[in-house]
């Protein structure tokens, strides 16, 4: 295990954690694994969450970082791909809930902050002397790069209603998660899905540079957006919220989340097949034409 794995005694409760008070906790010793957060301070500056729902408990989610940094301790950014499903099975909660950061950063810093460290701090020695350290924002910062936001954003715009397959795909590949997630096109859910489809296909025919792949897919698909409009192009049906109030209040009664098959989401409708099919031919006519970028700079020929 990781020699940056400290001791954490994490409240009972979630809460919420303002960004600009979490963010002056992050010192360059906390980020390098060296310092432990002051878990007071951290308590003081933060505003409970005023609902006794289990789904505020952090009981469950400790459980699951616990087990994520166990299975994959060998391979840490497999752990993705694991977690992103079951911490959004586990946090059921609207978009709109989800889109405040103050549980985000709570998280990150009260709850698992060994998991970030475990998680993304540079593996090697120093870095020109300095002790490698986790980049601030996957502490505190936007949904795209916070370590559990992404993971959880990811699930919520990968699913396919209570379908997780899409979204475990999509978090095993890095570049998938970490571009695809900036892009605003991906709220429309079959050209998510189409992105993923292509993903795979890439994937299975066993393409070289797939990550550069992916970037180039992921700005193609963001370009052309911005004149195509994919919801014309191909519909979707209106997500059923009332049954997503369903899946989040079933969360009092519900088992934990299971960790050798995937668990289910919210039935709240899937993509119109016709739709997620048209965009991904369309798709895979951009991945086999979008430029790939140019690494002979850098000593590395293009294919």
């Amino acid at each position: 295990m990781s020699r940056h794995r400290h001791h954490i005694e994490p409240p009972e409760r979630l809460a919420l954690l303002p960004g600009n008070l979490a963010a002056a906790f992050l010192t360059h010793g906390v980020r390098a694994g060296r310092d432990s957060l002051p878990q007071v301070a951290i308590l003081r500056a933060s505003t409970p969450i005023e609902s006794d729902s289990v789904r505020w408990s952090v009981d469950p989610v400790r459980e699951l970082v616990e087990e994520a940094m166990s299975r994959f301790d060998a391979a840490r950014t497999d752990a993705d791909g694991w977690l992103a499903p079951r911490l959004h099975a586990t946090l059921r909660m609207t978009r709109a809930e989800a889109a405040n950061s103050g549980v985000w950063n709570f998280l990150a810093l009260a709850v698992a902050p060994d998991y970030i460290l475990w998680r993304h701090l540079p593996l090697g020695g120093s870095d020109g002397g300095d002790p490698r350290k986790v980049t601030g924002v996957r502490f505190v910062g936007p949904h795209y790069s916070q370590a559990f936001s992404r993971l959880w954003w990811a699930a919520e715009m990968f699913r396919d209603g209570s379908d997780y397959t899409s979204a475990e795909s999509a978090c095993r590949n890095q570049d998938m998660i970490n571009t695809a997630l900036r892009l605003s096109t991906i709220d429309h859910k079959p050209t998510a899905l189409a992105l993923v489809r292509v993903l795979e296909e890439l994937s299975q025919q066993g393409a070289t540079r797939l990550g550069d792949r992916v970037n180039a897919l992921c700005t193609a698909v963001n370009v052309a957006g911005s004149t195509l409009m994919y919801e014309v192009i191909a519909p979707d049906d209106v997500p059923d919220h009332f049954a997503l109030a369903d899946w989040i209040e079933d969360v009092e009664s519900a088992s934990a989340v299971p960790w050798d098959r995937l668990p289910e989401g919210p039935v709240d409708g899937t993509a119109r097949r016709s739709s997620c099919e048209a965009l991904t031919r369309m798709f895979e006519r951009f991945a086999a034409e979008a430029p790939l970028r140019d690494r002979t700079r850098s000593g590395v020929a293009q294919d």
